[in-house]
């Protein structure tokens, strides 16, 4: 079983050290999966549809825009994954999340289709990943000018999940 212990530092750029970190410790990629989701989709599906367009200072996200950058970021991740699974040595670009949010219209969607989309995606995410064997979960890409295993990924989605639960848990709401 692959767990983030298994991951060296030199299958990601030190920008995603943390993300890896927030990962749940000893478990497989699907199963920090399932553990961030189940945490994720908890806090967000407790949200009415006033509280989900809060923001806790001027220019900053709403709660629903936190929740598509997530789904943004895991669709950007898996697609890096497949690529590098596939053997794709083409060099992928970054992006920038602060272009992409204004862009996805988060605040007039109905938070209860944007869980049922985060909650469709997370399934494709754990078929996407339980599709790879070992070998495959060890090869290397690069994106935005650095080197990332497809395994990392995995967790990294994990992470990236869990440090906007807690931004969410710490500067958001409201009791």
């Amino acid at each position: 079983m692959i767990t983030k212990a298994n991951i060296s530092t030199n299958e990601y750029a030190p920008f995603y050290k943390g993300y890896i970190q927030l990962a749940p410790e000893g478990l497989s990629i699907e199963n920090a999966l399932k553990h961030s989701f189940e945490a994720f989709f908890n806090y967000f599906s407790a949200l009415s549809e006033t509280q989900s367009l809060y923001s806790y200072a001027p220019e900053k996200w709403t709660l629903k825009e936190v929740l598509v950058h997530c789904i943004d970021t895991e669709r950007i991740m898996c697609y890096r994954a497949l690529r590098f699974a596939r053997n794709d040595r083409t060099e992928l670009p970054g992006f920038e999340q602060d272009d992409y949010v204004p862009q996805s219209f988060a605040n007039s969607k109905k938070l209860i289709d944007l869980l049922e989309e985060y909650e469709s995606l997370r399934q494709s995410t754990i078929h996407l990943f339980n599709s790879f064997n070992d070998e495959v979960l060890a090869r290397t890409g690069v994106a935005n000018g650095n080197i990332m295993s497809v395994r990392a990924l995995g967790f990294v989605i994990s992470g990236h999940e869990m440090h906007h639960l807690n931004v969410c848990k710490e500067r958001y709401l409201l009791d």
